[in-house]
């Protein structure tokens, strides 16, 4: 199952308006464009801003989500049309002879599980054509993100048109190894409704990441740094020969 933040509709709903800025794709964009990519697999496409992006762009995408109800928003966007949606996992994809994967945000951190996590690595494989990229991002563990997930340091207030002011925050639950567990708190001014979601995210080291990838025949050609968070992300760049 998803969690709450994405597959419950009224969360879903939302999920835009709270997090408006995604500049964080317009490196994912560059990429593509760099790779003259024209076939692109969107992993964890959520609510299909990053699908739709591409799509506007004229290339041919296909985004993959567990969560339906941030499908449903997807689907609602002018242009959804253009994009092929999904409703699973990357276990779920056909063979695409895709040119390009992506996963973007915290998607690939959320699939916590390793059996889970070497299962879309190697599903994503299958759905490249040879020479085709996989690209993702994934936090330094390093630099301890979660020490930020506060109500103090990222409590909100928005207002929503159609839907009132909503206040969300967030804080850490439970820090274990390299899994970090947190909840989302968001409050609807509108009828007053109080709604949580618990996320988890693995935090992988870099070392493990290039171990993983080269496991699913994968071949790293480039880490990069994050120029959304730089000294906080690693991307990868990695091809199937």
């Amino acid at each position: 199952m998803a969690d709450a933040i994405f597959e419950h509709p009224r969360l879903a709903a939302v999920y835009d308006p709270l997090d408006p800025d995604r500049s964080d794709l317009d490196a994912y964009a560059a990429i593509a464009a760099e790779l003259g990519a024209r076939t692109v697999l969107d992993v964890g496409c959520g609510t299909g801003t990053f699908a739709l992006l591409l799509a506007g762009r004229g290339l041919d995408v296909t985004g993959v989500d567990p969560a339906e109800a941030s499908l449903d928003v997807a689907r609602a966007k002018p242009g959804s049309e253009r994009v092929r949606w999904i409703h699973g996992y990357a276990t779920d994809v056909p063979p695409l002879a895709a040119d390009l994967a992506t996963i973007t945000g915290n998607a690939a951190q959320a699939i916590v599980e390793p059996d889970d996590w070497q299962a879309t690595l190697a599903a994503v494989h299958a759905a490249l054509r040879p020479g085709g990229h996989l690209v993702f991002e994934t936090r330094d563990p390093a630099r301890k993100a979660w020490l930020g997930w506060n109500r103090e340091q990222t409590h909100q207030s928005v207002d929503i048109p159609g839907v009132g002011t909503v206040e969300q925050w967030h804080d850490v639950l439970d820090v274990s190894g390299p899994l970090v567990t947190f909840r989302s708190t968001l409050v609807f001014a509108s009828d007053g409704e109080v709604l949580t979601s618990h996320s988890t995210l693995r935090f992988r080291e870099r070392a493990e990441v290039e171990a993983d990838l080269a496991a699913c025949g994968y071949v790293v050609r480039e880490v990069r740094d994050a120029p959304d968070r730089p000294g906080k992300e690693f991307v990868f760049l990695a091809a199937r020969p």
